[in-house]
């Protein structure tokens, strides 16, 4: 069998840092095994929770005889499962997320590149913890869909696909989104990375409230890269469209100051709308180390 080699944005030295952080749910999940995050059901193994009056045809294993003995009333035991998380990244792949690369012909340091090492870095921290990671690429279509899996050749196989990523058009969350929806079926957590540079936010949300209506936490994690919030100094740019927009000719003076409250206006636009949609929303700037950003996130949902 033939070696598979490590994917060049899984930085272990780096990562070993945050190697016993687990990747946790702030509400209840479903899970298909014992694990160690809370359920949304109450079964019969685990923490004891409260009691319910027996129904008839119960596994009398696990009524309360002691209870029965002094009340005359049969009840059973109920206790509070633990079971697996399921995380499902989800990866903008449209054109826009190239920008701040170092050269057209590599996307170093661009949001994609940023999104391309926080996913590998998360999926192995998920899969370190015998928790369960998927993946999903979303462009003009659903690029590509990996079920939620934890073994070493599932998560390799994400790697891959997270570091083959190409780029391409404008993503089309209206059309890929429902199609994920309906390509699942156990609820999880869906971590939304994306710049939210669209033309329409309404459709991106309502897609994502079929998720949220169905039980999913989602967190939106919100890239930007500094460039796009404050344009740059000098006397003369081209700005090119990175989806097929055109070009524009300007000196960054005349219309710095409207740009930037526009870009502000639609950065709190989107924070409006995930938060009323029931996502989690996190602004995140590229300036910021990944693993910084990943173990402050960890932090604050183990918190």
């Amino acid at each position: 069998m033939l070696k598979q080699e490590k994917s060049r944005f899984l930085e272990l030295n780096a990562l070993s840092v945050l190697q016993n952080m687990r990747f946790t749910t702030r509400h209840r999940i479903e899970g298909s095994y014992s694990g160690k995050h809370t359920s949304r059901t109450l079964g019969g193994s685990g923490e004891f929770a409260d009691y319910r009056e027996y129904t008839p045809g119960e596994d009398l294993r696990r009524l309360d005889w002691r209870v029965l003995g002094r009340t005359g009333r049969a009840y059973v035991k109920l206790f509070q499962d633990e079971t697996n998380l399921v995380c499902t990244p989800v990866i903008d792949c449209s054109r826009s997320m190239l920008f701040g690369g170092n050269s057209s012909a590599s996307g170093a340091g661009s949001k994609l590149d940023y999104a391309q090492h926080f996913v590998t870095a998360l999926s192995h921290i998920i899969s370190f913890g015998r928790d369960q990671v998927g993946l999903a690429l979303v462009g003009e279509t659903l690029q590509e869909y990996l079920a939620p899996g934890s073994t070493a050749d599932h998560v390799t196989q994400l790697h891959n696909s997270v570091a083959s990523i190409d780029a391409q058009g404008a993503a089309k969350w209206d059309v890929a989104l429902p199609t994920l929806f309906q390509r699942t079926s156990r609820r999880g957590v869906m971590l939304l990375i994306t710049d939210f540079l669209c033309d329409d936010l309404d459709s991106v949300f309502s897609s994502i409230r079929l998720f949220r209506h169905r039980g999913w936490e989602v967190v939106a994690l919100h890239l930007v890269h500094p460039d796009e919030e404050r344009l740059p100094t000098g006397s003369a740019f081209r700005f090119d469209g990175m989806e097929g927009e055109g070009s524009i000719s300007c000196s960054p003076t005349e219309i710095r100051q409207i740009y930037e409250a526009n870009f502000a206006k639609h950065m709190a636009t989107v924070r409006s709308l995930a938060l009323s949609a029931g996502c989690e929303y996190r602004l995140a700037s590229t300036a910021i180390p990944y693993l910084e950003l990943l173990g402050s996130f960890l932090v604050e949902r183990t918190g």
